[in-house]
C-alpha cells in the first residue's frame, strides 16, 4: 500500500524542498506523515492548555517512527460570546473549522491525523472536519476543567446573575461566585455540549477508551495524548480509515451513550452533521427512537449533584456502556484497532478502573454515586424528546430529563418575541407570569446564526415560580447546561415563514412530552378545532412578509444562505 504523502511528493517536486526548508530531514520525508491539527490559543480555557497535548502526541508520532506536522485553528467561547453579538458566531464558526481541517488536510497530503480540541462547537468540527479527510485519525480531548470552591461550576453564574438582577443576592457575592468558577483549564465542569460532545467522541470510538472528559490537570491525559500519537502512526501503517470504524452502528452506539449521560440538546444538532459527511442519515427521529426505553444513569450537572471531573473518577464511557452493554453494538471498530467489545474486556483486566476508583475515594464516594446501575436508573425514558405538531411539523427537541414534571403536559398563552434581549427583559421585570409561553423567534440558522438562549433559560429556571409554570419555546437553541421547560430548535424556523413566524400574542400553545406534541390548539385565548387553527394560520401565513435579513456581508450572510434546518443539524450546503 502506497501512503498518501509519498504519492502526493511524486506528484509535487517542490514538496521536498519546501518541507527541508522548515528544518525536516531527508529521513523525515519516508515517514508516515501526521498532520496534528488543534484549536490552540488564547481564546479561553477550554483551548488555552491544548499544545501541551500537542507535544506529546507529536513525541508518540516521533517515538513511533513518524513526522507530525502542527496546525491550528482556533476556536472561540460560547461563554465569552455570551450577552452580544458574538454568539450568533458561534455554531457557524464549528462549520468553519471543520473546513479549515478539510483545507488544511486535502492540500498537503497527510496519511493520517490526530485532532485535539475540548469544546462545544471546536470537538464536532474535528469530527466533521476528519469524516471528510477520511483518513487514520484519532482524537484527544483537553479535558475538563477543575470544580471551584464548594464544588462551584461555571453553569451556575447564570442564574446568581439572574439572582443578582432581582436583588436576591449582593453584587459582592455575584463577583466572589464570577471570580472562583474556573479555577483552572479545561471544557467547563458539567454535562454541557463540550463535555457530551467529547463523550460522544470516544464512544463513535474515535477516541482510546476511557479518555474523554478527563481532568484537564490530570497527568494521565497527558499520557493518553502520547498514547494517541503512537496510535495514529499504527492506524495509518494499516490504513484503517475513519469510514472503517465510524459506521451506522456507531452512531447508534453514540445516541444510547447520550440518553444515559443526559447529554447536551446540541448534539442534536452536531451527530447528524457529522453523519451527513460519512453519508449516513441520523436524524432527530433517531434520537427520539432511542431514547425511549433508555436508562439515563449519571448524576452529572446540571441535571444532577456532581461536576464533570467526578465522571472520569468513576469510569468514564467504559463504565457507562458496562452498564448499557445489552444495548450496544459490541462488534464495531475503533481507533485501538479491536471492537468495542475487545475493549471493554481489556480495560477489566489493565487496572483502569481501579485507577479511577483511586481517585473517587479521595472525595468519599463510589461509582453507583456518579454512574447508576442499569437496573437503578435516574429514569428510564431517556433525556430528550422530540416534539411536532402544527407549530413545529419538522420537530422541536426538550431536554425532559430537566423538566419539572408540572411542565410535561400544559396549555400555555403565548407571549412572542422576535429576538432574546426583548425577552429576558420582559421575565426579569416580571412582565411574564405563571401559565405563559416565551417565543423567542428570528433567532435559527437562517434568521442570526442560530445563537444559544442561555441566559433566558437561566432567568427562568432560577425564578421557582417561573420555572414550574411557564415555557421557553424558540428556533434558536440551548446552551448544554440549561435546565426547566425549554423548547428548542423549532423547525421550520420563523426565518423560512415556519409555523412559529405566525404566533401571536394570548394564542393557546399546547405541550405534551409523553405524547411528543407542540402545538397552537387555540387562537387569541379562545380554544379551537385543528381545521379552525389551521384556516387562521393560512391567512396570517398569506400576511407574512419575510424579514430583511440580518447579515448583508461577512460569514453570516453566507451561513444564513446555506444552512439547513436545525433538526437536519444546521450545517451549511
Amino acid at each position: 500500500m502506497e501512503r498518501n504523502s509519498q504519492r502526493v511528493r511524486k506528484l509535487a517536486p517542490e514538496n521536498d524542498p519546501l518541507k527541508i526548508g522548515m528544518g525536516w530531514t531527508l529521513e523525515d520525508l519516508e515517514k508516515p506523515q501526521i498532520m496534528v491539527e488543534s484549536t490552540f490559543g488564547d481564546s479561553h480555557p477550554g483551548s488555552a492548555h491544548l499544545n501541551i497535548f500537542v507535544d506529546e502526541a507529536m513525541r508518540g508520532i516521533k517515538d513511533a517512527g513518524g513526522r507530525g506536522a502542527r496546525y491550528y485553528t482556533t476556536d472561540i467561547c460560547d461563554g465569552i460570546a455570551q450577552g452580544h453579538d458574538g454568539i450568533n458566531y458561534s455554531l457557524v464558526h464549528r462549520d468553519m473549522i471543520a473546513n479549515m481541517i478539510e483545507i488544511h488536510g486535502n492540500s498537503t497530503g497527510f496519511d493520517g491525523g490526530v485532532f485535539i480540541a475540548s469544546c462545544d462547537k471546536s470537538v464536532p468540527a474535528c469530527l466533521m472536519g476528519l469524516s471528510r479527510l477520511d483518513m487514520p485519525s484519532i482524537v484527544i480531548t483537553g479535558g475538563v476543567m477543575d470544580a471551584g470552591p464548594d464544588l462551584l461550576t461555571l453553569e451556575q453564574i447564570g442564574a446568581y446573575s439572574a439572582m443578582c438582577q432581582r436583588g436576591e443576592i449582593t453584587e459582592e457575592k455575584l463577583n466572589y461566585y464570577k471570580h472562583n468558577a474556573c479555577p483552572s483549564c479545561g471544557a467547563c465542569s458539567f454535562m454541557g455540549t463540550a463535555s457530551t460532545m467529547q463523550i460522544m467522541a470516544e464512544a463513535l470510538g474515535l477516541m482510546l477508551p476511557g479518555s474523554a472528559l478527563m481532568p484537564a490537570t490530570c497527568e494521565d491525559l497527558k499520557e493518553v495524548a502520547y498514547k494517541a500519537g503512537k496510535q495514529v502512526v499504527a492506524l495509518a501503517e494499516k490504513g484503517l480509515k475513519v469510514s472503517d470504524i465510524v459506521t451506522a452502528k456507531s452512531f447508534e452506539n453514540a445516541i444510547m451513550v447520550h440518553a444515559a449521560i443526559s447529554g447536551s440538546t446540541n448534539s442534536l444538532l452536531h451527530i447528524p452533521a457529522i453523519a451527513h459527511e460519512l453519508g449516513i442519515e441520523i436524524d432527530s427521529d433517531t434520537f427520539d427512537r432511542m431514547h425511549r426505553g433508555a436508562h439515563y444513569l449519571l448524576d452529572i450537572r446540571p441535571a444532577g449533584r456532581w461536576p464533570a471531573q467526578f465522571f472520569y473518577y468513576a469510569g468514564g464511557v467504559p463504565a457507562v456502556m458496562e452498564e448499557i452493554k445489552s444495548m450496544l453494538h459490541l462488534d464495531v471498530m475503533t481507533v485501538t484497532g479491536k471492537t468495542l467489545g475487545e475493549n471493554l474486556e481489556d480495560l477489566k483486566k489493565n487496572g483502569f478502573y481501579d485507577k479511577c476508583e483511586g481517585y473517587l475515594k479521595k472525595w468519599g464516594l463510589k461509582r453507583t454515586d456518579v454512574i447508576r446501575t442499569f437496573e437503578e436508573p435516574i429514569g428510564t425514558d431517556g433525556t430528550v424528546a422530540i416534539l411536532k405538531g402544527n407549530l413545529a411539523p419538522e420537530g422541536s427537541v426538550v431536554k425532559h430529563s430537566a423538566v419539572p414534571k408540572e411542565m410535561f403536559k400544559a396549555v400555555l398563552k403565548a407571549r412572542p418575541f422576535d429576538c432574546e434581549e426583548d425577552a429576558i427583559a420582559a421575565i426579569i421585570s416580571h412582565e411574564i407570569k405563571p401559565g405563559d409561553a416565551v417565543f423567542i423567534r428570528y433567532e435559527g440558522p437562517k434568521g442570526s446564526g442560530m445563537p444559544e438562549m442561555f441566559y433566558t433559560t437561566e432567568a427562568i429556571s432560577s425564578d421557582a415560580e417561573l420555572g414550574k409554570t411557564i415555557a421557553l419555546i424558540t428556533d434558536g437553541r440551548f446552551s448544554g447546561a440549561s435546565k426547566g421547560p425549554a423548547i428548542g430548535h423549532v423547525s421550520p424556523e420563523a426565518a423560512d415563514g415556519g409555523p412559529i413566524a405566525l404566533v401571536e400574542e394570548g394564542d393557546l400553545i399546547e405541550i405534551d412530552i409523553p405524547n411528543r406534541i407542540l402545538a397552537i390548539v387555540g387562537i387569541k385565548g379562545e380554544r379551537l378545532s385543528e381545521e379552525e387553527v389551521a384556516e387562521v394560520l393560512k391567512k396570517r401565513k398569506a400576511a407574512w412578509k419575510p424579514k430583511e435579513p440580518k447579515y448583508k456581508k461577512g460569514v453570516l450572510k453566507i451561513y444564513s444562505e446555506h444552512a439547513v434546518s436545525p433538526m437536519k443539524g444546521g450545517y451549511m450546503e
